[in-house]
C-alpha cells in the first residue's frame, strides 16, 4: 500500500498522468468535479489542463477512459480555451474511442465532437472525422459517419460542409462492410433533407439497387425546409428566439430566416470537373471542315458525347468554340446546326462562368441563325442561347443583342425579343439597371409597332417581363410615347409572367425558378427575397399619366444610386415631363387672348401695347401680381407668354419694362405647367436679350427657369442653336456662359455632348475673344463632368488654343463636379424617384461616357487585316498593327463590336518579336480608352492574355503590360478580372516575373475594392506557394499582398486555406497571416448613396447621387470612391438613419454614416514599435525632407490606415483644407477620451502635423498649433516621453514655423517648444534648435537663439550640446549677423549664460572679433546682472529629467523585476543623456522632504542662497600659500565648528575647478595623516568618498574631454585623489565606515579609471594606473568586508546587465571578487552572511544559470560557484541557516545550489576543491601566505589580497572569526605588510559595525545615470597585476620613499611619515596639491543642506559648473546618507 498512499498526495494534474490506473481514475474524477465548479469560462484554472485533455480521451484503461471522456466533455463545454485542443482531442476520439466496444464510450466521443462544433470548431472536427473515414477499422468508419450525420442533423448544412462528405459518399457505398454501407445510406438521406436534388448528380454512378433504396427513403422525407436544432455559441440567442416563436405558435419568421439555406448548396459545386479537350478526336478540326456532312456530323457527335459531362474543367476552348460557331453560322445542313448548338449548350452548362469569355463571339451568330424555321433547330438554338446567357451577364452581351434587333428578318426579331424576355426573367432590379434597360426598351418599342404580329407579341412579352422585374416606376419613363392600348397589352403580359410562376412577385418567383443556377442564384435570390417584403406598401404614383402604381412592381426602396445613376436621370426625367406637356398644342393668338383675359385684369391686356412706357410698366406690374396669385393648374402658360410676346414683344425698348417682362417669363415657367410649346414662343426673344447689359441677367434667369420646366438637355439645345444662328457675339458668349453655369446647376446628365462640341468648336474659331473665352470656360465645366476624354475632340485645334484649353482643364483637375441644385424639385413625383435607383457601382459613369459619340469600326477590321496581323513575316504583322492603330486613332471612340480583332491581337501577345508585343500592348491600351467600359466583354479573351505577358523576361515589356492592364482595369473595374479561375491559373504558373508583377498589381488594386467575387479564394493556394517561392522578390510581393487578400476573404478563410500545406510551411504561413492581420487595410467605405427616399424626403438628399457619375468620369470602376460621403454627408446621414431597417442591397451595406461614433484611433499592439523597427531597418522612408513628396504622404497614409478610423483618414488626407480643419477639430474632441490611442499613434499624428506645417492655409496652421498645445499638455500629464523617432521626425519641422511672419504663430510655436521640454529632455531639444539657427530665415534664427537662451536659463549649462564650449561658439557666431534681431538674440543668449555662469563664458566662447567682443561686453555691462544669481524660473522639467529615464520607460517595464535601483542605473546608462553626465546645478537639487510629501508636479522654491557672504563663516579655512600645512592648526577648534568646516572642504573636493579641488584634498590629507585629527573625519567618510568619486567621474567625463585643459593638471588631480584615498584606507576604523552603496560607486569609478585608455596614453598614466591598482587592493582589504563584498556583487550584476559595459570591466570586478574569496577564510566570521546570501540570491534571480551560461565569458558563472563553494566549505551545513533575509527562496536557484554543494562536500575533502578555487579564481600574481593553517583561511586571504575579491575575503574572514573565535589568523597576517594588516583589521571592524543592526543598503546611490556609459572606453591595456610591471610585488615602502622625495621638492615637511602623505604617488616633481570635481558636488549639496539647517545660507564659488544628479545630506553618521538614499529611491519609484 506504500505506493498507493503516495499518489494520493499528488496534485490533480499529476494524478491524471500517473502510471497507475487508479490514480488516473481518481484524477479524472477530481478534475470532473473541478470543471463543474469553475463558473468563469476564462478562469486560468482551465489552462492547467490544456495539455492533458487528449490523455483524458485516449486512456488505455477502458473504465478510466469513460471517466476521462466525461471530464473532457465538461471541459470542452465550459472552458474558453478548449478550442485549442480540437485537433488532437478529436483525432484521439476517432482513433481510441470509436473503436471501443462500450456504447457509452462511443456516445461520449460523439458528444465531445458535437460540443467542439458548438464552440465554433466545426471545420477542424470535420477534417478529423473525414480522416477517420480512411481508417481500416470499420467500427471507426461507422462512428465517424454517424457523428457527421448527427452533426448535420443538429447543426444544419451551413455549419457542416457537405461538399467533402459528398465526395467520399460513393466510396462508402462501395464498402465491403454492410454497417458502413447502411450508415452511408443514412447520411445520404440526411444530406438529401438539406439540399434535395442537388445530391442526385454526384450519386448517379452508385449501384442502382442502392440508388433505388435511396430514392424510396428520399420520397418519405417531409417537404418542409429543415431547420437546425442546435446552434453554435454565437447563435444561441437565435435559438432562444426560435423557441419563443414556436411557443407562440407561429414560425413564420423562422421559415423566412432559413429559406435562404436551401439553395445554398448547388449540385454543380459537388461534382468533379472532367477534362475533355484532350479527349477530342485527333482529327476533329479536320473533320469539322470536311466537305461531307457525315464526317462533320461524326465530329460533332464526338463532341456532343464529351460535353454531356455536367461539369467541365476549365481550359482553352477558343478553337472548339470557333469551330462550333462556324458550323452554327455557316453550315448548310440544318441538322448539323442543331447539333452544334447542342454542343455549345453542353459547353456552356458544363463550364458555366468560364464560358463567359466566349459568349460574345457566339451570341450574334446564334441570334442571326434564328432565321431558320425548323422547330428542332429553333429549339436547339434557344437552349444554346439561354445556356450561354447564364454564363455571362446581360450587360456583356447587350451590344450584340441590340445589334441583331435591327435585323430585317421578322423571325430573328421575334426570337431575339423572346430571348430578351427570358433573360429579363433571370435579372433582378439591381442587375437590370436603367442604363441597360434604356437601350433595350428603345429597341423593343420599335418592335411593338412592327408589321409582323409575332414580333409585336414577343416585344410585348419582353417589355412585360421588364415591367415585372423592375417595376412600373422604372419602366414608365421609357413608355412615355406608347398609346393606351399598347400599354395595357404590356401590363397584361406582365401579369402573365407573374402567373407562369404562380407567385405574387415576379422576382420571388424568378428566384425559385432560378435555383439551379449557382452563384447567380445567391445574388438574385437575396435581392429577390428582400424585394418581396417591400411590395405591400404601394408608393405614390410615378406619373400623373399612370396614377395606378401596380403593387406588383417591387418598389425600389433603398436601392443605391451609384456613380453613373445620374446620367440616366436627366434623360428619364425629360421623357417623364414630355409625357405631361407634349399634349399642349400650339394655340392661335385669338385663343390665347381669350384664355389670358380670363385670368388677367382687363386694363392689363389693354395697356400691353400702349405707346407710353410708364403705362406698359404699370401693366407689367399688374401682370406680375396676377401671375404670382395664380394657381398652377389654372395658369394658361402658353397664353400668358404669347401675350408678353405681343407687340412690342421682345423688341421692347424700355429696359425697365423689359426686365419686368423677363422676370414674368421666369415666374410663369416656375409656377405653371410650362411646356416646350410655350418655351418655343419665348426662347428666341430671351436669347436675343441674353447679351443685353441691363436685361441679360433677367434673360438668363428666365432661360434657367424654362430649363427647369422643360429639362436642361432640350432647352440647352434650343438656346445654343438660336444663339449660333445669330451673328451677335455678345449673345453667343453670354449663352455659353449661361450654359456653363446651367451644367453646374443641373449636372450634365442627358445632354448631347456631341451636339455641343460642334457649337463649341464654332465658338473657339470665333474672331471675338469673349466668345472664345466663354467657350473655353464651358469646356472646363464639361471637363469636370466628362473627364479627360473630352480633350480628344479638340486635339486637332491650333496649339495656342489647345494650350488654353489644357490650362482650363488643369484648373479643374482634382475638383469634384458640384451636386446638382436644380432640375429636381419641380417633378418630384416623376423624376426624382429614379434618382434612387441608378446602376450598381459597376456601371459608374457609363452614362457620361455614353454621351460621347462612338464609331462603328467592325467593318474596317477586314479578314485581310486579320490575316496581315497573323502573317509569318514580322514586317507585314507590323503593318497590320499599324493599320489597327490608325483605325482606332481616327475613330477616337468606338463601338464594342470589333469583329475578329481580339483573336488577332491575342496571337500577337506572344509574338517572338518583342517590339510587336509592345506595339500590341499599346494598341490594347488605346482600345481600352476608345471603347470605354464596354471593353468589359473582352477581359477574358484579351485582358487575361495581357496578364500572361507580365511574365516576360524583358523589363520594358512587363512595364507596358502593366500599364495596359491598369488602363483596362480603369475602364472595367476589377470584378471582371477576379471572376472565374483565370487569375488563379496565371498565378499558378511558376514564372517569378509573372508572379511578382501580378501580386504587386493585386496588392495595389484589392485594397480599393469594397467587395470582390468569391473566386478570389482560388488564388490563395498559389499565393501561399509564392510565399515560399525561390525568388526573394516573389516572396516579398506575396507578403505585401497578404493583407489585401485578407481584407476581402477574412483571416478565418485564409487560415483555413493553409490546411493543405505541409506542416512546416503551414506554421510559417500562419505566422505571416498573423502579421498581415495587424496590417490589414480597412475596406473602403461605400460611396454615399441616397439609400432610400423616405416619403416626402427632402430633395437635395435624394439627388445626392448625381455627384457621383462625375467622380468616376470615364472610368466606370467598381471601386466607388470613398470621398463621396463628404459631398453632403450631413444631409444624407439623417436619411440613412431612417432607413436603416429597410432593404439595403446586400453588397453595399449602409456604410454611409460610417459610424463616426467609434474611436478615431485604433490601438494596434506594438504598432509603434513595429513602425520604428521598419524605419530603422530602412523598410520605409525616413521622415526627412525639405518639402513633403508624394511618396511620404502615401507612406503615412498606408501606416495610418491600420490605426486611424477610415472616415477621419479621408478627412486628414483630403485635398481641401477645410477637411483638415474638420479632422483637427475631431482630434481635439477625442484627445481626452482616447489618450491611449493618441499615444499609440503619436508618431503618425506628429508626422501628419508636420505635413500641415507645409500648407499655406493659416487657419489650418493655427488649428494644428492649438491641437499641439493641448497634445503636449496631455502628454506631460500622462508622463509620456517622446521617443527619438518621434522627436526627430517632428521637432525640425516645428522649428521651421518659429520663423513665421505672424506673431501669433510664433508665439504658439514657442509655447509648444516650452511644453515639449516636459516630455523630451531639454538637452536633446538643444541640438534641434541649434540646427534651426542655421536657417536662411532671419526671424527663425532670432527666435531659435532666444529659445536657446531660455533653455540655458531654465535648465542650466547642462543643456548645451555637444559641449557648452562648442554650443557657445556657435551662438557667438551670430553676434556678427547682418540682421539686427539675430544679433540681439545672440547677445541676449550669451548674457543669459553669463548670468548663470560668470566669466567662464569668455573662456568657452573662444576668440571673437574685436567688434563682436566689444558689443558683448557692452551688453553684459548693460545687463548689470550679478553673475551667479540663481535663475528665478525653477525647473519645470519633471524630476525624471535629471535621472534621464526619459525614453526608457519601456526598458524598465521589460526587465526582470529585480532590485529596481540597479535596474534604474542600467536604464539610465542605456538612455545615455549626455546632460546627466555632468551635474545638476545647485538650484535644481531635489528637496527630498518636499518631494516626498507632494505627489504633484514639483516646483520647489529654493531659498535665495545667494545673498550671503561666506567669508566670515569660513575665515579660519584660508587657502594656504605654498605651505599648506599652515591650515592644520585650525582643526584644533574642531569641537565648535569642525563638522561644518569639514563639510565645506569636502564639498570643494567635487569642485569643477581643478585647483579648488586639489587644495581641498590637500587639507583633508593633512587631517588624515595626523592620527589625533583623523578621527574628526569619522562620520564624513561616505560624504568624502561620494565627493571623490564624483570628481573622478567629472574628470573622466569632462576634464579628459576638454582639449584646453593641461593633462598635467589632471594627473596632479588624480594623484591627489589616489594619495588621499590610500591615506584614508590605511585607517581601518575610517575605512570601515564606507557604506555598500558608496563603495560600489567608488569601485566603479576606480575600475573605470584603470580601464581608461586615455590615461595610459599620458606619460605618467601608467604610474596612475599602478597607484589605482594599489588603492583597489587597499579598499578591498580595509573596508567593511560585508559592505565591499555586497558592493562588488551588485557591481558585477550591473555590469553584466548593462549592454554598454565592456567585458573588461566585468572581468576586473570579478578579479576583485576572487581576491575577496581568498580573504574569506580570515574574514568569514566578520561577514554578515545573511546579507551576502541575499545579494547572491538577487544576483541569481536576475541571472539564472541559463542566462549566465549565455554570457560570452565563463567567468561570471565560475566566480559565483567559487564564492558559494568557499562559503559552503567554510560554514558547512550552517550556511543554510543564513537565508533569513530572503523573502521568497524559490525565486532563485541559490538554496538548491547550496544543498547540492553541501551534499557534494560531504563526500569530498575540501583540499581538492581548494586548489580548484585557487586555480579558477586567482589571476592576480599575489603571493599567498606560505603557512597553511588550513586551506580555508588561505583561500580567504587570497581573496583579501586579490584586488577583485578583497571585500568578499574580508567578509568571509569576519564570518570565519565569528564562527571559530579561537582561529588563529596571525600567521597569515605576519607575512603581509603593515598596510595589509591594518586593512584587514579595519575591514573586520567595519563589517562588525555594519552587522550590528544595519539592514540592506540600496545599491544605487543614484548619483549619475551615466555611470555605466561613462565607464566603458575600450581599454588598450589591462591592469593585470598590482605593483610593478615585471610582476614583483611592490611594497608600500617604495611608495613612501618616493613620496618623501616629492614632499621635499614641493616644500612640504616630512615630519610624520608613518602614513604616506597626500600629494602624489608619482615620481614627477613639482606637483602642487590637487583637488577634484564630481565629488565636490555631493558634498557641496550636503553641506548646503547642513548649512541650511544651521540657518546659514552659503554660496559656493560662483563659477562652479557641474553638479550631480542626487542630493545627499551629510549628517554625522553614514546611516543618515543611507536613509536619504532610501528616500530618494522611494521618491523615484513613486514618481514613475
Amino acid at each position: 500500500m506504500g505506493d498507493d498512499s503516495e499518489w494520493l498526495k499528488l496534485p490533480v494534474d499529476q494524478k491524471c498522468e500517473h502510471k497507475l490506473w487508479k490514480a488516473r481514475l481518481s484524477g479524472y474524477e477530481e478534475a470532473l468535479k473541478i470543471f463543474q465548479k469553475i463558473k468563469d469560462e476564462k478562469s486560468p484554472e482551465w489552462s492547467k489542463f490544456l495539455g492533458l485533455i487528449k490523455k483524458f480521451v485516449t486512456d488505455s484503461n477502458a473504465v478510466v477512459q469513460l471517466k476521462g471522456l466525461e471530464a473532457a466533455l465538461v471541459y470542452v463545454e465550459n472552458a474558453h480555451v478548449a478550442g485549442k485542443t480540437t485537433g488532437e482531442v478529436v483525432s484521439g476520439v476517432v482513433s481510441k474511442v470509436f473503436n471501443q466496444p462500450k456504447a457509452k464510450a462511443k456516445e461520449l466521443g460523439i458528444e465531445i465532437c458535437l460540443m467542439y462544433i458548438e464552440i465554433e470548431k466545426g471545420e477542424a472536427v470535420q477534417e478529423e472525422l473525414l480522416k477517420g473515414l480512411d481508417n481500416k477499422n470499420p467500427k471507426i468508419i461507422v462512428a465517424c459517419i454517424e457523428t457527421l450525420r448527427k452533426a448535420l442533423s443538429e447543426f444544419g448544412s451551413k455549419i457542416i460542409l457537405l461538399k467533402p462528405i459528398i465526395k467520399v459518399l460513393p466510396k462508402l457505398f462501395e464498402s465491403r462492410e454492410k454497417a458502413v454501407r447502411d450508415e452511408a445510406k443514412l447520411i445520404a438521406v440526411e444530406i438529401y433533407r438539406w439540399i434535395r436534388d442537388a445530391l442526385r448528380p454526384p450519386l448517379q454512378n452508385i449501384n442502382s439497387v442502392q440508388l433505388k433504396e435511396l430514392e424510396e427513403e428520399w420520397v418519405k422525407l417531409p417537404t418542409g425546409a429543415p431547420k437546425p436544432s442546435r446552434f453554435l455559441r454565437s447563435q444561441q440567442e437565435l435559438e432562444a428566439k426560435l423557441e419563443q416563436q414556436q411557443s407562440a405558435g407561429g414560425d413564420a419568421e423562422g421559415g423566412g430566416d432559413d429559406g435562404d439555406e436551401v439553395p445554398q448548396i448547388d449540385a454543380y459545386e459537388l461534382l468533379e470537373a472532367v477534362e475533355i479537350l484532350s479527349k477530342l478526336p485527333k482529327d476533329f478540326y479536320d473533320k469539322i471542315e470536311a466537305k461531307k456532312w457525315q464526317e462533320r456530323k461524326e465530329a460533332l457527335e464526338a463532341v456532343e458525347v464529351l460535353v454531356k459531362n455536367p461539369k467541365l474543367e476549365a481550359g482553352d476552348y477558343a478553337d472548339l468554340v470557333k469551330a462550333l460557331k462556324k458550323v452554327v453560322g455557316k453550315d448548310t445542313n440544318v441538322m448539323l446546326v442543331a447539333l452544334a448548338a447542342k454542343c455549345l449548350t453542353g459547353l456552356a452548362v458544363g463550364l458555366r462562368k468560364k464560358f463567359g469569355q466566349y459568349a460574345g463571339h457566339v451570341v450574334p451568330t446564334i441570334l442571326e441563325k434564328f432565321k431558320e424555321k425548323k422547330p428542332q433547330v429553333v429549339q436547339a438554338l434557344q437552349e444554346a442561347i439561354d445556356a450561354v446567357f447564364l454564363t455571362t451577364t446581360l450587360q456583356n452581351i447587350s451590344e450584340d443583342v441590340l445589334a441583331v434587333m435591327d435585323n430585317k428578318n421578322p423571325t430573328i426579331k421575334q426570337q431575339t425579343s423572346l430571348f430578351i424576355a427570358r433573360s429579363f426573367r433571370h435579372c433582378t432590379a439591381s442587375t437590370l439597371p436603367k442604363s441597360l434597360l434604356k437601350p433595350f426598351c428603345a429597341a423593343l418599342l420599335k418592335h411593338i409597332n412592327d408589321s409582323a404580329p409575332e414580333v409585336r407579341d414577343a416585344a410585348f412579352e419582353a417589355l412585360g417581363t421588364a415591367l415585372k422585374v423592375v417595376g412600373e416606376k422604372a419602366v414608365n419613363p421609357f413608355l412615355a410615347d406608347v398609346d393606351k392600348l399598347k400599354l395595357d397589352k404590356i401590363k397584361e403580359c406582365s401579369e402573365k409572367v407573374e402567373l407562369v410562376h404562380g407567385k405574387k412577385s415576379g422576382l420571388a418567383a424568378e428566384k425559385k425558378e432560378f435555383k439551379p443556377v449557382p452563384g447567380r442564384a445567391a445574388a438574385s435570390g437575396a435581392a429577390g427575397d428582400k424585394d418581396t417584403k417591400d411590395v405591400s406598401a404601394p408608393k405614390p404614383g410615378p406619373l400623373k399619366k399612370a396614377p395606378i402604381s401596380k403593387a406588383g412592381g417591387p418598389s425600389k426602396k433603398g436601392k443605391t444610386a451609384a456613380p453613373g445613376g445620374a446620367g440616366s436621370i436627366g434623360t428619364k426625367n425629360k421623357k417623364g415631363v414630355e409625357t405631361k406637356e407634349i399634349v399642349e398644342p400650339e394655340l392661335s393668338i385669338e385663343v390665347c387672348e381669350e384664355k389670358a383675359s380670363a385670368v388677367l385684369p382687363p386694363t392689363c391686356i389693354q395697356l400691353l401695347d400702349s405707346s407710353n412706357w410708364k403705362e406698359r410698366l404699370a401693366c407689367m406690374e399688374e401682370f406680375q401680381k396676377a401671375v404670382e396669385l395664380m394657381d398652377r393648374t389654372e395658369m394658361p402658360c402658353q397664353a400668358l407668354v404669347r401675350m408678353l410676346a405681343k407687340k412690342p414683344g421682345w423688341k421692347e425698348t424700355n429696359f425697365q419694362v423689359m426686365q419686368m417682362k423677363l422676370h414674368i417669363v421666369a415666374l410663369i415657367a416656375q409656377k405653371g405647367n410650362f411646356s416646350k410649346t410655350s418655351a418655343q414662343v419665348v426662347l428666341d426673344g430671351l436669347v436675343d436679350k441674353i447679351g443685353d447689359v441691363k436685361c441679360g441677367n433677367n434673360a438668363k434667369e428666365a432661360i434657367t427657369a424654362i430649363a427647369e420646366a422643360c429639362m436642361l438637355p432640350w432647352t440647352a439645345e434650343q438656346v445654343m442653336s438660336i444663339a449660333f444662328s445669330q451673328k451677335n457675339p455678345k449673345n453667343q458668349s453670354e449663352t455659353l456662359n449661361w450654359l456653363s453655369n446651367a451644367i453646374k446647376e443641373f449636372s450634365i446628365a442627358g445632354l448631347n455632348v456631341k451636339a455641343f462640341i460642334s457649337n463649341v468648336k464654332t465658338a473657339l474659331a470665333a474672331t471675338n475673344p469673349a466668345v472664345r473665352t466663354s467657350a473655353i470656360t464651358l469646356l472646363g465645366v464639361m471637363y469636370l463632368f466628362v473627364g479627360p476624354t473630352l480633350r480628344m475632340f479638340f486635339e486637332d485645334e491650333k496649339p495656342a488654343l489647345l494650350s488654353q484649353i489644357d490650362a482650363e482643364f488643369e484648373k479643374m483637375q482634382g475638383q469634384k463636379p458640384p451636386a446638382p441644385t436644380r432640375g429636381i424639385s419641380k417633378h418630384s413625383t416623376s423624376g426624382t424617384d429614379e434618382g434612387e435607383d441608378g446602376d450598381e457601382p459597376d456601371d459608374g459613369g457609363n452614362d457620361v461616357v455614353d454621351l460621347l459619340p462612338r464609331t462603328e469600326i467592325s467593318d474596317k477590321i477586314t479578314s485581310e487585316l486579320v490575316s496581315k496581323i497573323g502573317d509569318k513575316n514580322w514586317k507585314i504583322r507590323k503593318e497590320g498593327l499599324d493599320e489597327v492603330t490608325a483605325i482606332i486613332n481616327e475613330a477616337k471612340f468606338i463601338q464594342p463590336n470589333i469583329g475578329e480583332l481580339p483573336t488577332a491581337l491575342k496571337g500577337r501577345l506572344n509574338d517572338s518579336n518583342k517590339i510587336l508585343v509592345q506595339q500590341t500592348l499599346n494598341i490594347l491600351q488605346q482600345l481600352a480608352v476608345a471603347m470605354g467600359p464596354n471593353i468589359k466583354q473582352h477581359v477574358k479573351n484579351l485582358g487575361i492574355p495581357v496578364i500572361t505577358v507580365l511574365g516576360d523576361s524583358k523589363n520594358n515589356v512587363r512595364a507596358a503590360a502593366l500599364a495596359t492592364v491598369n488602363a483596362w482595369a480603369e475602364q472595367t473595374g476589377m470584378k471582371e478580372w477576379l471572376e472565374g479561375e483565370d487569375l488563379s491559373e496565371e498565378l499558378k504558373k511558376e514564372n517569378p516575373f509573372l508572379r511578382q508583377e501580378l501580386l504587386g498589381w493585386l496588392a495595389e488594386k484589392l485594397p480599393t475594392l469594397r467587395s470582390t467575387p468569391t473566386d478570389l479564394i482560388l488564388c490563395v493556394p498559389h499565393l501561399y506557394s509564392c510565399l515560399e517561392d525561390r525568388n526573394g522578390d516573389v516572396r516579398k510581393k506575396a507578403q505585401d499582398a497578404l493583407p489585401s487578400f485578407m481584407m476581402h476573404l477574412g483571416y478565418e478563410k485564409m487560415a483555413k486555406a493553409t490546411g493543405k500545406l505541409k506542416p512546416t510551411s503551414k506554421d510559417q504561413v500562419l505566422a505571416m497571416l498573423e502579421k498581415a492581420k495587424a496590417n490589414m487595410p480597412a475596406k473602403p467605405a461605400a460611396p454615399a448613396k441616397a439609400t432610400s427616399k423616405p416619403i416626402g424626403g427632402s430633395a437635395p438628399a435624394k439627388f445626392q447621387p448625381t455627384s457621383a457619375p462625375v467622380e468616376e468620369s470615364v472610368s466606370s470602376t467598381i471601386e466607388a470612391k470613398p470621398d463621396l460621403k463628404k459631398a453632403k454627408a450631413p444631409g444624407v446621414s439623417s436619411k440613412t438613419k431612417s432607413v436603416q431597417g429597410k432593404k439595403v442591397p446586400s453588397k453595399t451595406s449602409l456604410k454611409e454614416d460610417e459610424d463616426k461614433s467609434g474611436p478615431i484611433f485604433i490601438v494596434v499592439p506594438n504598432g509603434k514599435e513595429q513602425r520604428m523597427k521598419d524605419e530603422k531597418g530602412l523598410k520605409v522612408l525616413k521622415w526627412n525632407f525639405t518639402t513633403p513628396r508624394d511618396e511620404y504622404i502615401e507612406q503615412l497614409k498606408t501606416q495610418m490606415s491600420s490605426c486611424v478610423a477610415k472616415w477621419l483618414q479621408d478627412e486628414m488626407f483630403h485635398s481641401d483644407f477645410q477637411h483638415h480643419n474638420k479632422a483637427l477639430a475631431v482630434m481635439v474632441d477625442h484627445l481626452e477620451s482616447e489618450k491611449e490611442g493618441v499615444i499609440g499613434c503619436l508618431d503618425l499624428i506628429l508626422k501628419w502635423l508636420t505635413l500641415r506645417f507645409f500648407d499655406t492655409n493659416t487657419s489650418v496652421l493655427m488649428k494644428a498649433l492649438e491641437y499641439l498645445k493641448l497634445l503636449f499638455t496631455l502628454l506631460s500629464e500622462e508622463e509620456y516621453h517622446l521617443t527619438e523617432n518621434e522627436a526627430s521626425s517632428f521637432i525640425p519641422y516645428l522649428i521651421l514655423k518659429v520663423g513665421e511672419p505672424k506673431d501669433v504663430i510664433r508665439k504658439d510655436v514657442r509655447a509648444i517648444l516650452n511644453r515639449m521640454c516636459l516630455v523630451y529632455p531639454a538637452s536633446k531639444m538643444f541640438p534641434f534648435i541649434m540646427e534651426g539657427t542655421k536657417s536662411k530665415n532671419s526671424k527663425q534664427r532670432a527666435e531659435c537663439l532666444e529659445e536657446l537662451g531660455c533653455l540655458v536659463e531654465s535648465y542650466g549649462m547642462n543643456v548645451c550640446q555637444p559641449t557648452p564650449g562648442k554650443a557657445l561658439k556657435e551662438i557667438a557666431i551670430h553676434i556678427g549677423d547682418r540682421d539686427n534681431a539675430v544679433r540681439n538674440a545672440a547677445l541676449n543668449t550669451i548674457v543669459t549664460v553669463y548670468n548663470v555662469h560668470g566669466d567662464q563664458v569668455f573662456k568657452l566662447i573662444g576668440n571673437l572679433s574685436e567688434k563682436d567682443m566689444s558689443m558683448l561686453e557692452e551688453r553684459i555691462k548693460r545687463s548689470a546682472k550679478r553673475p551667479s544669481v540663481a535663475p528665478v524660473k525653477q525647473v519645470e522639467e519633471k524630476p525624471q529629467r535629471t535621472q534621464g529615464i526619459n525614453s526608457n520607460a519601456n526598458m524598465l517595464r521589460k526587465g526582470p523585476a529585480e532590485d529596481m535601483s540597479s535596474k534604474l542605473n542600467q536604464a539610465r546608462s542605456m538612455s545615455g543623456h549626455p546632460e546627466t553626465a555632468q551635474m545638476v546645478r545647485r538650484e535644481f537639487q531635489l528637496d527630498l522632504d518636499e518631494i516626498e510629501n507632494d505627489n504633484g508636479t514639483v516646483r520647489c522654491e529654493m531659498p535665495e542662497l545667494v545673498q550671503h557672504k561666506l567669508d566670515d563663516i569660513f575665515e579660519p579655512v584660508l587657502i594656504p600659500e605654498p605651505k599648506i600645512r599652515a591650515v592644520s592648526p585650525h582643526f584644533d577648534d574642531m569641537h565648535s565648528n569642525t563638522a561644518s568646516t569639514i563639510n565645506f572642504i569636502i564639498s570643494q573636493v567635487a569642485s569643477g575647478d581643478i585647483n579648488t579641488s586639489i587644495q581641498a584634498l590637500t587639507q583633508i590629507d593633512e587631517v588624515l595623516r595626523q592620527e589625533d585629527k583623523a578621527e574628526a573625519m569619522s562620520g564624513h567618510i561616505d560624504q568624502f568618498l561620494i565627493a571623490t568619486f564624483m570628481q573622478l567621474r567629472l574628470i573622466y567625463n569632462t576634464h579628459m574631454a576638454d582639449e584646453k585643459l593641461e593633462k598635467d593638471e589632471i594627473i596632479k588631480l588624480y594623484s591627489c585623489i589616489i594619495g588621499n584615498m590610500i591615506s584614508l584606507f590605511q585607517i581601518e576604523s575610517l575605512a570601515r565606515e564606507a557604506s555598500t552603496g558608496v563603495l560600489k560607486d567608488l569601485m566603479h569609478g576606480l575600475i573605470t579609471l584603470m580601464l581608461d585608455s586615455r590615461i595610459e596614453d599620458l606619460e605618467e598614466g601608467q604610474q596612475v594606473i599602478r597607484s589605482v591598482n594599489l588603492l583597489v587592493v587597499k579598499v578591498l582589504e580595509k573596508s567593511d568586508q560585508t559592505n565591499i563584498l555586497s558592493a562588488l556583487l551588485v557591481l558585477l550584476q550591473d555590469s553584466l546587465l548593462a549592454t554598454a559595459s565592456s567585458p573588461k570591466f566585468s572581468e576586473l570586478v570579478m578579479k576583485c571578487l576572487w581576491r575577496m574569496v581568498r580573504l574569506l577564510p580570515d574574514t568569514i566570521n566578520s561577514i554578515n552572511l545573511d546579507r551576502i546570501l541575499l545579494d547572491i540570491h538577487i544576483f541569481m534571480k536576475v541571472f539564472p544559470k541559463e542566462k549566465l551560461k549565455q554570457c560570452k565569458s565563463e567567468f561570471p558563472i565560475r566566480t559565483l560557484k567559487t564564492l558559494l563553494h568557499t562559503l559552503c566549505k567554510l560554514k558547512g551545513p550552517k550556511i543554510l541557516d543564513h537565508l533569513t533575509m530572503i523573502d521568497n527562496k524559490n525565486e532563485s536557484e541559490l538554496e538548491a545550489h547550496l544543498c547540492r554543494m553541501m551534499k557534494h562536500s560531504m563526500d569530498q575533502t575540501s583540499s581538492k576543491s581548494d586548489k580548484e578555487t585557487e586555480k579558477g579564481a586567482s589571476r592576480i600574481d599575489e603571493k599567498s601566505s606560505k603557512a597553511k593553517v588550513n586551506d580555508f583561511l588561505a583561500e580567504i586571504f587570497k581573496k583579501i589580497g586579490s584586488k577583485e575579491n578583497t571585500k568578499e575575503g574580508l567578509a568571509e574572514l569576519y564570518e570565519y572569526k565569528k564562527k571559530y573565535s579561537d582561529a588563529d589568523i596571525e600567521p597569515f597576517l605576519k607575512n603581509s605588510s603593515q598596510f595589509f594588516q591594518s586593512y584587514v583589521e579595519r575591514g573586520l571592524r567595519v563589517i562588525e559595525m555594519e552587522r550590528e543592526g544595519k539592514g540592506r543598503i540600496p545599491t544605487s546611490t543614484g548619483i549619475s545615470p551615466q555611470v555605466e556609459v561613462a565607464c566603458v572606453p575600450t581599454p588598450t591595456s589591462t591592469v593585470s597585476s598590482i605593483g610593478n610591471t615585471n610582476g614583483e610585488e611592490v611594497g608600500p615602502s617604495v611608495y613612501l620613499e618616493r613620496l618623501k622625495i616629492l614632499r621635499q621638492r614641493c616644500g612640504l615637511d616630512n615630519t610624520k611619515d608613518d602614513r604616506p602623505p597626500l600629494t602624489s604617488l608619482l615620481s614627477k616633481p613639482s606637483i602642487p596639491p590637487v583637488a577634484s570635481s564630481t565629488d565636490m558636488l555631493h558634498s557641496k549639496l550636503s553641506q548646503l543642506r547642513e548649512s541650511r539647517e544651521q540657518h546659514q545660507h552659503t554660496d559656493m564659488d560662483s563659477n562652479q559648473t557641474h553638479s550631480a544628479g542626487t542630493v545627499t545630506s551629510s549628517s554625522s553618521s553614514t546611516t543618515n546618507i543611507d536613509d536619504l538614499k532610501k528616500r530618494l529611491e522611494r521618491i523615484k519609484s513613486s514618481r514613475k
